[in-house]
């Protein structure tokens, strides 16, 4: 199951902070629970579900700050997609702990 890794950024703000954007996006993503599944991190939010449904929420997620009054926002996207195996971020979580667990 392909996995997104988003960073929105409101350009040109009144504050540095960004939390407020944050929330309001995570607001976005609790209505598409159906679609997809995330994950908030300090610098990024994660996601993951089928391609279509990514570029989906994505869309949606980038035009947040806008609604919320930003002239320009800048979004970086990042997809893992692997083919061969399920690909999931408990999945990946569990690998890299079970590595460490036999070290």
């Amino acid at each position: 199951m392909p996995i997104a890794d988003i960073t929105i950024i409101p350009v040109g703000t009144e504050t540095p902070s960004v939390s407020s954007y944050v929330a309001k996006i995570h607001q976005v993503l609790e209505q598409h629970r159906d679609l997809v599944s995330y994950e908030l991190t300090p610098m990024s939010t994660l996601i993951e579900g089928k391609l279509e449904d990514l570029f989906f929420v994505i869309k949606q997620l980038h035009e947040v700050p806008f609604t919320e009054g930003a002239q320009r926002v800048a979004t970086n996207i990042r997809i893992d997609d692997r083919r061969d195996k399920l690909n999931t971020m408990a999945g990946k979580m569990a690998a890299v702990k079970m590595k460490l667990a036999n070290q």
